[in-house]
């Protein structure tokens, strides 16, 4: 995957954290001397890109990798983030359900997980599912990284 690939360093702000943290990445190289990649990870803690993405990378000598610098152009997918708050909740049930729409996920540990939708995907499918576990008090869910597609999917119904 090295010869494609490269895993970028990703520094920013998170809010479900409260704290800078660092997140590394594997991305896809779309032109090295350019420092140009394409995101081929989901994303946990929402700097704001997803996957898909074309971003500016260039290395950092103090990190001694690769670094996201800015968003280039956006694809058209969005990154939701998902915490479970019901104890013993299997969070599989959700992920099974948003995979039935087309939606992967990645699990960070079993009350937490980060969720792509890709851009032609209809965001109000995967809204009611998360609305409808979030009324009953088992999810809390965020949405750190929406594409312009899916908030005009909301404003459609």
């Amino acid at each position: 995957m090295s010869e494609t690939h490269k895993k970028i360093l990703f520094k920013y702000y998170s809010d479900y954290l409260d704290e800078v943290v660092s997140e590394t990445m594997w991305a896809e190289i779309i032109d090295l001397e350019k420092g140009l990649f394409k995101l081929d990870n989901i994303p946990f803690f929402g700097p704001l890109i997803a996957t898909d993405d074309i971003f500016y990378a260039e290395y950092d000598e103090t990190e001694e990798r690769f670094m996201h610098r800015k968003t280039i152009q956006n694809s058209g997918n969005s990154i939701v983030q998902i915490a479970i708050l019901e104890k013993g909740f299997d969070a599989a049930i959700i992920r099974e359900k948003l995979k039935a729409i087309n939606c992967l996920s990645e699990e960070l540990n079993e009350t937490f997980f980060a969720v792509e939708i890709v851009k032609d995907v209809d965001y109000a499918l995967v809204r009611s599912v998360l609305n409808e576990y979030e009324a009953q008090e088992v999810i809390e869910y965020a949405e750190p990284c929406l594409s312009e597609k899916h908030r005009t999917d909301l404003l459609k119904n």
